[in-house]
């Protein structure tokens, strides 16, 4: 474990060193000056669109900074041929790619805390209302969300060459399942044999990821996800990045690196 933390604290720092994390300063400032504008408008359904666009903008931001951070992971070792003298230190293979997610997903909750701390600050000096309890769930699913979404992006970055392709490749997955997912059992309906059992297979095998937008509830202030539901998104997010782990070990323990 002292290996794992190392080497996620590492990939902590490098998000502060790069330029990630002042276009993640700067992101923040223009959410909460976009929720600062529903002052201006005495209409409750304009404050709801305003609460919208700027959840948007934080699940936009902060998927893009955790695609962009674990698809250089493993490319950027290689590169700089940093990682013979990482694995000889002896460190396996298995805790570099658990160290590697650890990192990612650590700096992307740190991201998610300074996006919902910005809004939700601004939130309740403009409704005078802070519903604490919601905006921890909203928050806590999306990262449950980004650790499906790490792993996967730390799997594509063995699998493919380039850190660019393996982000367009993973975003655009992504954007698939959260868009498309729900409506993929329906979609097979309407189609014949095989197509049919192909899409109902890929509808039951992928992971739903739209299940962890809970972004309608906290705009609408719709109450509480119940605890259960809660706790079974979480476990099911986290059965999901163990797979993609245990894949990209699969590949990254039988891949040269050289």
């Amino acid at each position: 474990m002292t290996a794992i933390f190392a080497i996620a604290g590492v990939v902590i720092k490098e998000l502060y060193r790069r330029k990630d994390f002042y276009v993640l300063f700067i992101l923040t400032v223009l959410v909460t000056g976009v929720m600062a504008l529903a002052n201006f408008f005495d209409d409750d359904k304009m404050v709801g669109y305003l609460k919208e666009i700027c959840l948007l903008l934080i699940w936009i931001s902060a998927l893009a900074i955790a695609v962009a951070t674990a698809a250089r992971q493993i490319p950027a070792e290689r590169e700089n041929r940093t990682i013979f003298p990482l694995l000889a230190k002896p460190v396996t293979r298995g805790r570099v790619i658990t160290g590697k997610f650890l990192g990612c997903w650590l700096a992307s909750g740190l991201s998610l805390i300074m996006f919902y701390g910005f809004l939700g600050v601004v939130s309740a000096s403009r409704d005078h209302h802070f519903p604490a309890v919601n905006y921890f769930q909203a928050m806590w699913l999306q990262w449950v969300f980004l650790a499906v979404v790490i792993a996967m992006v730390i799997l594509g970055s063995i699998v493919f060459a380039a850190p660019s392709s393996n982000a367009t490749i993973c975003v655009i997955a992504v954007a698939g399942m959260l868009f498309m997912g729900r409506y993929l059992k329906m979609i097979a309906l309407t189609q014949p044999e095989p197509v049919r059992s192909i899409l109902y297979t890929l509808y039951f095998v992928m992971p739903h990821l739209e299940w962890f937008d809970v972004r309608e509830l906290v705009i609408h202030g719709r109450g509480l996800v119940p605890w259960v539901d809660c706790g079974l998104a979480t476990l099911y997010g986290a059965a999901y990045t163990a797979v993609f782990l245990f894949a990209a070990w699969i590949c990254f323990r039988r891949k040269a690196l050289n």
